[in-house]
């Protein structure tokens, strides 16, 4: 497509650049990448992909802003805590500002092997902004079924890494990491905690190899970079795809993983519990606010529903999801859960909270 002329004076010194050039730049605006995961990785290559003027930039985060995101996260600010966004609608905000050319897409969802591969339907590429293998593996598994190039990144304490994948190129995550369980606990930013550089370089690398594919360039990176910027050391290996990798050879083990009710603890939040229903496909707040509202106040709006029961504050989101806050049992967020928010009886039970 061709650019349009308002906006050639726009992206100049973008397609200035030989490698790009006013073809690339009409191909970046065809194109439509998503981005999983809106912290500091993906904050930063969003700001990336709307600014180079990516047609259509496609954000899932299941998060709220929180004061430790701003030391690091780029598409925030102190009225997103105090409104209690959603990261991904804050993200959105924020970018439609940048440029309104771009259709910038905030969904506000947790990325699982139910809805993944409606979340990705139509995209050119898949960004990596997560902070946990599980959900990667998932990412990897779906590019590798509908042949979707992705580009993995990780950041943590003073390091980065980052990887290309090209269904059929290249070698895929599980062969760079074949004997990492997906349910192995990892560092977090929590428990090590993060340099802001590190997701600032890793996420624009990720961006850059975006912008490679997208306009059709073949010098993509091929291997695992590694980056310690504290060290000032730069690492790249060699990855080679395995004869024994059971991704590259169609067993989706992540994507064909089925569950009725799955809680995860989570680390972006101060002890909370996410529960998600693979039965619950839409709920109606006004209904579930009537019900509730016998036990204590309830609020809501369009992203989310709100109330409290057992000195937990627990956030329902239209697609039945769940955050339990306030607690790190989740047999407990379970128990919550299926009591006070999905039920086979049509009332939550009676017992006091």
């Amino acid at each position: 497509m061709a650019i349009p002329g308002h906006l050639r004076n726009r992206y100049s010194r973008q397609s200035a650049f030989h490698p790009i050039g006013d073809k690339g730049q009409g191909r970046l605006q065809d194109g439509c990448v998503v981005i999983i995961g809106c912290g500091a990785l993906g904050g930063n290559i969003a700001n990336i992909m709307v600014r180079a003027g990516v047609g259509t930039v496609r954000i899932v985060d299941r998060d709220f802003v929180e004061s430790h995101n701003l030391q690091r996260q780029v598409l925030f600010n102190e009225d997103d805590i105090k409104d209690k966004t959603p990261k991904a609608v804050a993200a959105e905000r924020y970018l439609r500002k940048v440029n309104s050319s771009v259709n910038v897409q905030g969904i506000v969802a947790d990325a699982n092997s139910a809805n993944i591969e409606r979340l990705v339907d139509g995209a050119d590429i898949i960004l990596d902004g997560l902070d946990n293998m599980e959900a990667r593996f998932l990412i990897n598994d779906v590019s590798l079924k509908h042949k979707i190039p992705w580009v993995y990144g990780g950041a943590i304490a003073s390091v980065g890494m980052t990887m290309t994948i090209i269904p059929g190129q290249t070698a895929c995550l599980k062969c760079a990491f074949p004997g990492l369980d997906s349910s192995v606990e990892l560092a977090t930013c929590e428990t090590a905690g993060i340099v802001g550089t590190v997701p600032a370089i890793i996420g624009s690398l990720q961006a850059t190899e975006a912008i490679k594919i997208l306009v059709g360039d073949k010098g993509i990176s091929r291997g695992l970079l590694f980056i310690d910027v504290w060290e000032n050391d730069f690492l790249r290996l060699t990855v080679e795809p395995r004869d024994d990798c059971p991704a590259c050879h169609g067993k989706y083990e992540a994507l064909e993983a089925q569950f009725e009710i799955k809680t995860t603890s989570l680390c972006g939040q101060t002890r909370a519990v996410q529960v998600l229903n693979a039965r619950a496909t839409a709920i109606d707040f006004r209904e579930l606010a009537s019900r509730l509202e016998k036990m204590g106040p309830v609020s809501s709006d369009e992203f989310v529903l709100r109330f409290n029961v057992q000195n937990k504050e627990i956030i329902v989101f239209p697609d039945g999801r769940a955050i339990v806050q306030g607690t790190i049992d989740e047999a407990l967020a379970k128990e919550l859960y299926l009591r006070y928010i999905f039920s086979d009886s049509p009332y939550p039970s009676r017992q006091k909270p």
